[in-house]
């Protein structure tokens, strides 16, 4: 374990071993499960010649893991968050990024976890058991030091594997172009929380059944932040979208028992306020655009589909890889050029 900035640093620059970009492989720990605020607790770090875990909770100054990461040549599973978990550390993401998990599918691999891909590659069984761990306490168990250090001890010599088997069938361009995009995909996605009230399930409701729904989204937010643990253990999404529709209904509403005084009072005051307010401040709906479709358009995209298909079959991988039915959508009404598939 290294847990302080002193031993990072010295760790880091043993780690490049004079190489210009270094080459590494990474995954990252938080504490979703049982905190509010998501913490990075852990990130595992491996490169050619050893395995470490790094305490971010513990040192103080992370600048030169940041520093490192922003020329090396990073390999993950499954990135999209650990690549978040990085954008919100430092500001950025590494300059390359490959993805282990999309490797897989493009030679067609169907089970594609990573205990999946180390008992395809290794012939060994990965134990899954520190999953829902709670990653912010200490000290970590050996049960949870060994789940998180086997999260990178393979992926250095399981990217090996699978750039070669690219190579052979000639796929590891689309393997590059796939994993630059991913990368592109979380540096866009705009983490701010404005509009994080209209869950899924929210566009089907009404005005005010969308007031409700944001009064109980921030009450429940509020509560969490209280009680510091995350917000589905206040109240699932699904129960906030029930809530929302009984209560423009006029329904009575029945809290859970589990519900103390002092959360069933603000609850109260919560739906009392949205009750109170005025028309002309309830949210509104987001209007859909409705595609344009002609008469043959399910014919063109039954046809698009029928020809992705044969691809992949060709190709033994899913046909997602090659488009989603939006993209086939989006070229059967003419929003797309034909030519891109």
């Amino acid at each position: 374990m290294i847990d302080s900035s002193e031993r990072l640093a010295s760790h880091l620059l043993a780690s490049r071993g004079g190489a210009a970009v270094p080459v590494c492989a990474i995954d990252t720990e938080a504490d979703s499960l049982h905190r509010y605020r998501e913490s990075l607790c852990l990130i595992q770090f491996a490169d050619r010649e050893r395995c470490v875990l790094i305490d971010p909770l513990a040192i103080e100054d992370l600048s030169s893991l940041g520093d490192y990461l922003s020329e090396a040549t990073v390999w993950m599973h499954g990135a999209d968050y650990d690549m978040t978990m990085l954008k919100r550390q430092f500001g950025t993401i590494p300059p390359i990024v490959y993805d282990t998990q999309i490797g897989a599918r493009l030679l067609g691999v169907r089970r594609f976890g990573l205990g999946d891909l180390v008992l395809h590659y290794f012939g060994i069984e990965l134990l899954k058991t520190s999953q829902k761990a709670d990653w912010g306490k200490r000290p970590l168990s050996e049960k949870m030091i060994d789940y998180a250090l086997n999260d990178v001890h393979y992926l250095l010599k399981m990217g090996d594997i699978i750039v070669s088997e690219l190579k052979e069938k000639g796929r590891y361009e689309w393997f590059e172009e796939s994993c630059s995009a991913a990368r592109q995909k979380v540096l866009d996605r705009d983490d701010s929380r404005e509009e994080n009230w209209r869950i899924q399930g929210s566009g089907k409701l009404e005005s005010l059944e969308l007031a409700y729904l944001k009064g109980l989204w921030n009450w429940r937010d509020a509560e969490a932040a209280l009680w510091d643990r995350p917000t589905f253990m206040v109240a699932p999404n699904r129960q906030l979208l029930e809530w929302s529709m009984d209560l423009a209904q006029k329904k009575t509403l029945v809290p859970p028992n589990h519900f103390r005084p002092d959360r069933l009072k603000r609850f109260g005051a919560a739906i009392a306020a949205v009750a109170e307010t005025p028309k002309s401040e309830w949210p509104e709906r987001n209007l859909i655009k409705r595609r344009k479709r002609d008469r043959d358009f399910d014919r063109k995209v039954d046809a698009l589909l029928a020809k992705r298909e044969k691809v992949a079959t060709d190709l033994d991988i899913d046909g997602s890889l090659i488009a989603s039915r939006a993209v086939l959508e989006s070229i059967a009404e003419g929003a797309a050029p034909s030519d891109c598939f």
